[in-house]
């Protein structure tokens, strides 16, 4: 008997059971294969022209693709895995070797963001040199556009290292959570006196070669000031409306955290509650014998 290779197919051939990598994204997005990649010098024409934009972490495929999907403009492999992926209690522990894996798993998962690495605590604080070659190691090894750094004035010769060997440079000013023991905690930065200096730290990391600059807890109008005088886009996070854009760690920004949040964060969604109810669903059906049905046996 003749069997049709297409009609045995359909009938024996079984979807990947677990995943299939970035060519199983959801074709919804299927504008975003065909728009140009998100470059640096976009998100200076978005100030120009007064557009606003929208900037996430994420440290895995598919946050990575829905995310893109869902036309974020800027995806940050943030040192926040430490403590939003790998349990550590704040940023400082995570290092290189960790962070290298997780920006590649992004940066192979989309097709329109721009993806930004961040270098970890002590991969380029001493040295410009030191800098140049952990950033080397995120754009040849994971994959990343951009790497993020904090500091300010302080880390000019880092920035106009990188800039000048061909990586781009996004700045991180006001609270910078890897000083977070010699700033005193987590504390709001540049009120009052101290607001001169985020407005000098803003000027020098741009005249430095920085494409972009985050500002952490900054007052609102220090940020808006900073903002109107900087040629780059500011990127807040607890600094106000301000900002030409706006960053949030998503596992915050959508629920899937619990306990309580930093003033800035606005949650968009209860992810927690959902995988919760999932997972009680599943093993109560389990335990029940109701699952796996006759639909899915073989």
């Amino acid at each position: 008997m003749h069997v049709d290779g297409s009609s045995m197919m359909s009938t024996s051939e079984e979807t990947a059971p677990y995943g299939t990598g970035p060519a199983a994204a959801s074709t919804t997005a299927s504008t975003a294969a065909t728009v140009k990649r998100v470059r640096t010098h976009h998100l200076r024409e978005m100030k120009g022209r007064g557009e606003r934009f929208s900037m996430l972490t994420a440290y895995e495929q598919y946050a990575a693709q829905t995310f893109d999907e869902a036309g974020i403009e800027v995806l940050l492999v943030g040192d926040s895995a430490s403590n939003n992926v790998y349990g550590n209690e704040t940023s400082l522990p995570v290092t290189v070797d960790e962070l290298i894996p997780l920006t590649r798993a992004v940066s192979r998962s989309t097709r329109r963001a721009l993806v930004v690495g961040d270098l970890p605590f002590g991969s380029y604080q001493a040295s410009p040199e030191q800098a140049y070659l952990t950033a080397v190691r995120f754009m040849k090894e994971g994959g990343a556009h951009a790497i993020k750094l904090e500091g300010g004035g302080e880390m000019a010769p880092q920035i106009e290292k990188l800039t000048q060997g061909g990586i781009p440079v996004m700045a991180h000013i006001g609270f910078t959570p890897q000083s977070e023991h010699t700033l005193g905690g987590y504390r709001v930065q540049g009120r009052g006196e101290t607001a001169e200096r985020i407005l000098r730290d803003a000027k020098a990391v741009q005249e430095a070669g920085a494409f972009a600059v985050v500002m952490e807890m900054v007052p609102g109008n220090v940020a808006a000031q900073v903002t109107q005088e900087l040629d780059i886009p500011t990127i807040g996070i607890g600094a106000g409306a301000g900002c030409d854009g706006q960053v949030l760690v998503w596992q915050d920004a959508f629920g899937l955290r619990t306990g309580r949040m930093a003033k800035f964060v606005k949650q968009y969604a209860d992810l927690h509650a959902v995988l919760l109810q999932a997972a009680q669903d599943f093993d109560a059906e389990v335990k029940a014998g109701t699952f796996p049905g006759p639909e899915h046996t073989f």
